[in-house]
């Protein structure tokens, strides 16, 4: 069932992708479309990743939030390595302008790739070796690398024929997207939301601040804490969504939107978590290949209309979104530290000559 306005983001069966049923298959693709015309979100069940492995994947970013704090900044990807692999402290961005810093931590996974990848030596879209708690000196983190990474690669391979589907509701060939998902990059982010305090300013304080997707899709687990809302254009109202077992959230980026002329969403989205208990997700981000460039396709315009959008490869979209957000950030941490300077400055007191 298509959402409608004023409606959370439906559940699809994508089981209909799999089989031999026709009509089942055209049903999903027009659903996806349906979607991707209203808010570009749905979920998915019925797909290709394990409710199993999606439930160890969680257990261990409980686990892996769980250790000390002085542990996890030993893996830090602002302390061990410059190529955005893993863990980032609290408060660490503000993806929605004049907001305060988000109100999370994360962990970023991506492909197992070595020093002498080619993506590593050219310093592709932040690529490199992924950073993993050491097992000799934190023996609880046990298989957590086995799990995230038998994890990513199948929600990577679901991504893809996701992107299939998409080609389906385009009114392309369900390969139109190969070429840009061969040498595909995706990153996996591990996040652990806190409560907000009673006492928060509501209109500045997030879990993650309103924004749209720098990538092409989105695939998210989310544990059983609610907290992800999904901005509805028609009724200019925040559509929570709703946590369901074994599914899957997927949303559109802006890549998306870019390749179909804006025809398709890349929605506002935020996660406000004030139900006193702690939030848990597992996106997993699916850019593309670095390389790729990303352009008008040639039947989401009019002939002789213009593209909205100039072409531009993967990672300058991508790099860009995160030089915005991030910059944010530190912008007002220096801001903060300015003006408590400053106060104080003003508030010694004067020394008179002897």
């Amino acid at each position: 069932m298509p959402s409608k306005a004023g409606q959370a983001p439906p559940i699809l069966d994508f089981s209909a992708f799999y089989g031999n049923n026709a009509a089942a298959k055209q049903k999903l693709v027009n659903d996806v479309r349906d979607c991707c015309l209203h808010n570009g979100f749905f979920q998915i069940t019925g797909h290709s990743v394990p409710l199993e492995l999606q439930g160890r994947i969680m257990n261990w970013n409980k686990k892996f939030f769980d250790l000390p704090l002085e542990e996890k900044v030993k893996v830090g990807k602002d302390t061990t390595n410059t190529w955005n692999r893993g863990y980032e402290v609290l408060r660490s961005q503000i993806l929605e302008p004049g907001t305060l810093p988000e109100l999370k931590e994360g962990f970023y996974i991506g492909d197992e790739i070595s020093t002498s990848h080619p993506y590593f030596i050219n310093k592709k879209l932040n690529l490199g070796p992924n950073i993993w708690p050491n097992t000799s000196t934190l023996p609880d983190v046990g298989d957590f690398k086995a799990t995230a990474l038998e994890y990513y690669t199948k929600v990577v391979a679901l991504a893809k024929d996701i992107l299939k589907v998409l080609a389906l509701t385009l009114d392309q060939k369900e390969s139109w997207f190969d070429d840009f998902t061969d040498g595909a990059v995706a990153t996996m982010r591990l996040l652990h939301y806190r409560t907000q305090p009673p006492d928060s300013p509501q209109k500045l304080t997030r879990g993650i601040g309103a924004h749209t997707d720098f990538g092409t899709i989105t695939l998210l687990l989310q544990d059983k804490v609610a907290g992800l809302q999904v901005y509805d254009h028609a009724t200019k109202e925040w559509l929570d969504v709703k946590p369901t077992t074994g599914a899957l959230v997927v949303n559109l980026g802006n890549l998306m939107m870019r390749w179909s002329n804006d025809r398709y969403i890349s929605n506002l989205h935020r996660v406000i978590n004030v139900s006193g208990e702690e939030r848990y997700s597992i996106p997993v981000f699916f850019s593309g290949n670095p390389d790729f460039v990303v352009e008008c396709m040639p039947n989401c315009r009019k002939e002789g209309e213009e593209a909205k959008y100039k072409p531009i490869t993967v990672e300058q979209a991508v790099l860009g979104g995160y030089a915005d957000s991030y910059g944010r950030a530190e912008k007002f941490k220096k801001d903060a530290a300015e003006a408590a300077r400053m106060s104080v400055a003003v508030a010694a007191p004067e020394v008179k000559a002897a």
